[in-house]
């Protein structure tokens, strides 16, 4: 609405407007490295022109845009002709106009520098800078416009340099409500690579928001693999099994479809956010298994059948593995409903806690069960084989 009421601001470079609480970078962040500033401002140029075709790209811009206006030293033919070099001319100027140090003098803790310039006369005007005497190889003098030529023109405020190359970043926002990122970033890409043939020596890499997802979803596949190994540790333990942690975890993935559903159903993007969320799921959701599983071995070493101590499971433990997973959920739904900007980024995490249990625990009740079934006959399978080898042994050699 600010952006609407303000409107266009004639001469204004950038404008932003910001109304986020949390925001990890800028959305598209396009950083381009090499050598050659031109190559880069007209690379940046064409990738701004092609961020203006996407519908919901806005603020666009660069990290050259801000300049200020200069005079470029070109060397005219009769400067070359006497001998003088570009660097000669830029090196004697700036002698005249910003100064040569003649000597240092120290004078207590002060460090003072002793300036040999023009007066101050001389370099308030460019007609001072036309008339300045150019002094060539053979010790003769040339007035500068004879030599040279001042190009007026804009520059860089700064230059920012990263790993020895000059880096340009072009930025946009987007309004992530009406824009898929996905597509638009693929096009982008898409763009990009199709464009940079024309300029040999120019790299580019994405930055913002996608470096921020790419290292923080780079370290949680490590803390996955710790976490999942801790967990079957902390099971394996307890249950004094091998194989009885991984039916107790085989919920976990289920619990992800839960809260990828739920996500579906509030409207809500998976974010960073919502893995965070996923990681805390992953410990949580087996505890309905948890207890079933428990109560099986229990039944079972006090010498019922395993079929029965399974069938009587689901009946047994339905309503606390129900009443574990509803409370989860309804203490969670005051902040799925929540609107408040400073709440809202807990939302994700929220939906992907609440929804991935709810899903989990009407699978728990099928899954472990049938899992437990299923690893008793492969176990029995095994068991039996050897005795058949044996059978069979036995015939042949009779």
């Amino acid at each position: 609405e600010w952006r609407d009421l303000v409107g266009p601001i004639p001469g204004a470079e950038t404008m932003n407007y910001r109304a986020t609480f949390f925001r990890p970078g800028e959305p598209i962040d396009v950083q381009f490295s090499g050598n050659s500033l031109e190559s880069l401002s007209q690379i940046g140029d064409e990738v701004k022109q092609q961020l203006a075709t996407y519908p919901g790209v806005f603020e666009i811009a660069d990290s050259l845009s801000d300049g200020k206006e200069e005079l470029r030293i070109e060397l005219k033919p009769q400067g070359h002709l006497a001998g003088l070099t570009r660097s000669d001319i830029v090196r004697q100027v700036g002698q005249a106009f910003k100064g040569l140090e003649a000597q240092r003098i120290q004078r207590g803790r002060d460090d003072i520098r002793v300036l040999v310039r023009y007066p101050i006369d001389e370099r308030d005007t460019l007609a001072s800078l036309d008339e300045m005497l150019i002094t060539a190889p053979d010790g003769k003098q040339i007035p500068l416009s004879n030599v040279a030529t001042l190009i007026p023109g804009k520059g860089p405020s700064q230059i920012t340099r990263i790993d020895r190359f000059r880096v340009l970043n072009v930025t946009a926002d987007v309004d992530k409500d009406n824009v898929n990122m996905t597509v638009l970033q693929a096009d982008l890409r898409n763009y990009i690579d199709s464009i940079l043939p024309k300029y040999p020596g120019i790299t580019y890499d994405m930055e913002g928001e996608q470096r921020q997802q790419r290292e923080s979803f780079g370290s949680l596949e490590v803390g996955l693999v710790a976490l999942l190994l801790t967990i079957y540790c902390l099971l394996a333990l307890p249950l004094k099994s091998y194989v009885q942690p991984l039916i107790v975890m085989s919920v976990i993935p289920f619990g992800i479809i839960g809260a990828v559903i739920g996500h579906w159903v509030m409207g809500h993007p998976l974010s960073f956010l919502s893995s965070l969320g996923l990681m805390a799921l992953t410990g949580v959701v087996i505890n309905d298994s948890l207890v079933l599983v428990d109560y099986i071995n229990q039944q079972h070493r006090g010498g019922e059948p395993l079929y029965d101590a399974v069938r009587r499971a689901g009946v047994a433990r339905f309503r606390p593995v129900m009443l574990t997973s509803l409370t989860t959920f309804f203490g969670l739904l005051p902040l799925l409903t929540q609107q408040s900007s400073t709440s809202r980024f807990l939302v994700p995490m929220a939906i992907s806690l609440g929804f991935g249990i709810l899903f989990a625990t009407v699978i728990t009740l099928i899954l472990i069960p049938a899992n437990i079934l299923i690893i008793e006959d492969v176990k029995n399978y095994f068991r039996a084989r050897p005795k058949e080898l044996e059978g069979t042994v036995a015939t042949d050699s009779g």
